[in-house]
């Protein structure tokens, strides 16, 4: 492929360049704001910007009582992580919103409804669903539906303002009926430069309790493991770490602190893993 040569003048139109007036557009920068702008751009190329007005929404779908019908049981514990999530997210400074034993139809409505809010003014958006799950889908009160429907409604081409800014999904729900008994052991991405268009995936960023096709664990008096793990892991490293290192925290603390006691067959002594999938194009810290 040729090599295409940029000016600067097209640099201008990147997604997360900070804005430039209009009597600096019209005329032609002289050496020395070109150099500042350069400095700008350098800065700001491998980290979302998070000096918006707003932090951003916080969406938390607490389901805990569900129909009959469902074949799922009650949700004890979940009380106790949505707590703790309302607490630990306002603290990074959003607007949290909780939701209580949502239908299907009532989980598509309120999350569509906030895709058609104008975000413009927010560095960020999370969702956080607590219910029961299967790979790929998640438990509405009165039966599932794919996590797709949901996560798509904030794709670049439905929510325009959210382009080019994070979308976090934090799932805490099963993704199988698989458990995980543990192994003994031995031994204790880049930025869309001066293109013109980016996918409409990007910017998306899934932490899921679990790995595809397992359970995931959670104690009915404190809460689940992979809950009460990432708000603990967030109030002591959000002011300082970026998120995928956040999460990886995460993944040690489930994976070394825990284990299942249970006094049914089979399930006692198991272990869990979440799962990280980034789509993420830049690193995000929660400071500005």
């Amino acid at each position: 492929m040729a090599h295409i040569k940029v000016d600067l003048k097209a640099g201008e139109d990147l997604l997360d360049a900070k804005s430039i007036s209009e009597s600096q557009r019209n005329g032609e920068p002289s050496g020395d704001l070109l150099k500042k702008k350069a400095k700008q751009i350098d800065g700001c190329e491998f980290q979302y910007r998070m000096d918006y007005p707003e932090m951003g929404l916080c969406c938390i779908i607490n389901n805990k009582n569900f129909h009959p019908s469902t074949q799922m049981g009650f949700r004890s514990g979940t009380d106790v992580d949505a707590i703790a999530l309302r607490k630990t997210f306002q603290t990074l400074g959003f607007d949290v919103k909780v939701v209580h034993d949502q239908t299907c139809d009532n989980i598509i409505n309120v999350l569509k409804s906030v895709a058609q809010e104008d975000h413009s003014k927010r560095n960020c958006f999370v969702c956080i669903v607590l219910s029961h799950g299967d790979d790929g889908k998640i438990f509405g009160t009165d039966g599932c539906l794919e996590l797709m429907f949901l996560t798509r409604l904030f794709r670049g081409d439905r929510c325009k303002s959210l382009v080019g800014k994070p979308k976090l999904f934090f799932i805490q729900a099963c993704r199988g009926s698989e458990l995980d008994a543990g192994v003994e052991a031995d031994s204790k991405s880049d930025d869309y430069g001066d293109r013109q268009k980016i996918p409409v995936e990007a910017d998306f960023l899934f932490a899921y309790s679990t790995v595809p096709g397992y359970y995931s664990w959670r104690n009915t008096l404190n809460g689940s493991w992979f809950i009460q793990s990432l708000c603990e892991m967030l109030n002591l490293h959000a002011n300082k770490l970026e998120i995928m290192h956040i999460l990886t925290r995460v993944n040690r603390k489930v994976a070394l602190e825990f284990e299942s006691s249970s006094n049914h067959p089979g399930f006692n002594a198991m272990k869990q893993i979440p799962c990280i999938v980034s789509m993420l194009t830049k690193e995000l810290y929660f400071i500005k």
